[in-house]
């Protein structure tokens, strides 16, 4: 019955003005002490392990949000060796992976979503992706929020997607249809030794924006679907390991690539807790 109410209530609740009002007060770094209360009951709410953090003294960062996008301690997340290993871009919980059957992608119990919706609703742009490989990986809020390259890489497009915010939390995954197709997202588009891969940065409830280290906060505009290509210059190469975006407030990665091109980990299967830079796949 609560999860239900839970999930009916994200229906009726004003998604978009309650996210942005939080993502307002997250960056509020005029009130020291009402922000060091709030990051200390956040800390003992969902058992943030500050030890593994860069800065852990609660008291030192200058908002909500520097605190949630905390660095970590370096070399806190070693990364896997082998030139065909892909690993793992986050730190979190994998919601599913799998195989895309056409163009869609499952999402649980039964739903699924639409891979051309996921991107942007550009046919050409999910044509590479049909029949190919998928992972989704959810962050809880005590993880580490930022969002790493599973694999070395070269941008060349990124989407903005409006949409919904509705939360991501496996109970509304099990309950609401299309969900990574209907929420808020930017997508990623790299090119890779493998193929391309999409990394596609999925808003939800609360979520004050999503960042990339290329454009800083990819923030609404119009409410219109903006792809921004990247040439030359601008076409910016990424190492496997290195940090490509982050989340100001926590939500879900789904990594795209094409068929044949990764084979997950045998080991890997649905609510498996993973680390980013551990063995995630092995490339083709």
């Amino acid at each position: 019955m609560f999860n239900k109410l839970f999930v009916l209530s994200q229906y009726v609740t004003p998604q978009l003005a309650v996210s942005r009002l939080a993502g307002r007060l997250a960056d509020n770094d005029r009130t020291p002490a009402l922000k060091n209360r709030v990051i200390k009951w956040f800390i003992g709410r969902y058992g943030v392990n500050m030890s593994e953090a860069a800065e852990p003294d609660p008291t030192a960062y200058s908002s909500f949000n520097a605190f949630f996008t905390r660095a970590l301690k370096p070399g806190l997340r070693p990364l896997a060796e082998g030139e065909k290993t892909l690993v793992s871009p986050v730190d979190g919980a994998i919601s599913q992976l799998g195989q895309v059957s056409g163009d869609r992608v499952f999402q649980a119990k039964g739903q699924s979503f639409s891979l051309t919706e996921l991107l942007g609703g550009d046919q050409q742009r999910a044509e590479p992706f049909e029949e190919g490989e998928f992972s989704t990986i959810y962050l809880s809020p005590k993880d580490y929020h930022r969002i790493h390259m599973p694999v070395a890489g070269t941008l060349r497009e990124m989407v903005y997607i409006p949409g919904k915010l509705f939360s991501v939390n496996p109970v509304t995954a099990e309950n609401v249809p299309n969900l990574f197709a209907r929420n808020e997202r930017v997508a990623c588009i790299f090119d890779t030794d493998a193929g391309p891969m999409a990394m596609v940065l999925v808003g939800a409830m609360i979520v004050g924006s999503v960042e990339t280290v290329w454009s800083g906060v990819v923030a609404p505009g119009s409410g219109l679907i903006t792809s921004t290509g990247y040439e030359g210059e601008q076409a910016r190469s990424f190492a496997k390991g290195e940090e490509m975006g982050r989340f100001r407030l926590g939500s879900t990665v789904v990594m795209v690539m094409p068929k044949g091109a990764v084979t997950w980990n045998d080991e890997l299967d649905a609510g498996k807790t993973v680390r980013m830079g551990e063995a995630f796949g092995t490339l083709a």
